[in-house]
């Protein structure tokens, strides 16, 4: 009896103490300062970023739920530059990654693949370049994946196409190459998903890749 008494207090103790949330907080905190302090900011959307903070959801443009873990980053037209930091991967519970319409460059980070209740992927109008991770199909919950009009090269991954509940897919205008899935999700989108990539030969046909003669397809 004695024994079931302290194991009950120290439960109450634990679900009860504000500073387990702290700790989450400081931890998604620690991910987007290292966002702030890679871009340049020349209109200080991100001055309210303050590290010294114990809760990142009082900055702007982020959005907590009630648990204080933050779910929403919206810095859509906010005239940022730099690269995108694997950090960002470390939000889990994040829902919209919302940071089109800036002047990010570099790779997407493979690490955004981990992100596994993001819904939305907005990096639309943008200069990221590189190819698109194939980690992103592990994002099972996404429905919108935007990453239009930057500098994207390489193949589409196949993979992507196991996405089930993707409702708007727009790889357009970037240097991708190569022939796109058009089987799983991929069945429902049309070409106006993938058009004016130059490179981009058209879709698969019958389920089979077609490969580039000359390899060149990166």
């Amino acid at each position: 009896m004695f024994f079931h008494v302290v194991a009950t207090f120290l439960l109450f103790l634990f679900l009860s103490n504000p500073f387990i949330g702290i700790t989450y907080a400081n931890s998604e905190g620690d991910a987007l300062y290292a966002l702030r302090i890679a871009v340049k900011d020349p209109n200080n959307v991100l001055n309210s970023w303050d590290p010294t903070l114990v809760d990142p959801c009082t900055w702007f443009h982020v959005t907590c739920d009630h648990h204080n873990r933050v779910t929403r980053l919206d810095l859509g037209h906010a005239k940022l530059s730099g690269h995108l930091v694997p950090q960002l991967g470390r939000l889990q519970h994040l829902q919209f990654l919302e940071l089109y319409k800036n002047e990010f460059v570099g790779p997407i980070p493979k690490e955004l693949g981990g992100l596994k209740k993001l819904v939305s992927l907005g990096l639309y109008h943008n200069n990221l370049t590189g190819s698109i991770p194939p980690s992103l199909s592990n994002l099972s919950n996404l429905k919108f994946l935007r990453v239009n009009s930057n500098k994207l090269s390489g193949r589409i991954p196949r993979e992507l196409a196991k996405l089930g509940n993707l409702k708007i897919l727009d790889l357009s205008h970037n240097d991708l190459c190569g022939t796109f899935p058009t089987f799983g999700s991929f069945s429902k989108f049309t070409e106006q998903s993938f058009k004016n990539n130059p490179r981009l030969e058209g879709p698969e046909l019958m389920g089979l890749v077609r490969y580039d003669d000359d390899g060149l397809c990166k």
